[in-house]
């Protein structure tokens, strides 16, 4: 995988603007990782950022579940159930947090709702790992 910075575009942004995937390479989507525990509540309700950790905590799981890591993907769609620009701010510096250096292109949403009761957040991703030839993914 390889992050494309465009010079001509500002800088300003926290991501690459593109990422270029060579073949063989094994495609993973995610459904959007939600701030459940294990017995299906919502956390952290009211807090958008707390939401966001267990999120991440989530997506992490389910990528590890597919033989992946958060160094794998190419790209995130962050959802933030708001019309507060401050709450997407706060939810999108926990995410950046959770990925470090790895900067993969993402979009950043402000929506009305989302499913489950008291969500503030949901994040899905779209990872890359290096095929070997005849590899069979994980069950």
């Amino acid at each position: 995988m390889r992050l494309i910075r465009a010079p001509q575009l500002s800088d300003v942004a926290e991501y690459a603007y593109a990422a270029e995937l060579a073949p063989p390479a094994r495609l993973i989507f995610t459904a959007g990782a939600c701030p459940l525990d294990t017995e299906g509540r919502t956390v952290a309700p009211g807090d958008p950022a707390g939401q966001a950790r267990q999120v991440m905590a989530n997506l992490e799981t389910a990528l590890a579940a597919a033989g992946a890591g958060l160094a794998d993907v190419v790209r995130t769609t962050v959802y933030v159930a708001s019309g507060d620009r401050t709450d997407l701010v706060s939810v999108w510096q926990v995410v950046r947090d959770a990925f470090g250096d790895h900067d993969a292109p993402s979009t950043l949403l402000g929506v009305a709702v989302l499913g489950y009761p008291d969500q503030l957040v949901e994040v899905e991703a779209v990872a890359a790992v290096r095929a070997e030839v005849g590899e069979r993914p994980p069950r």
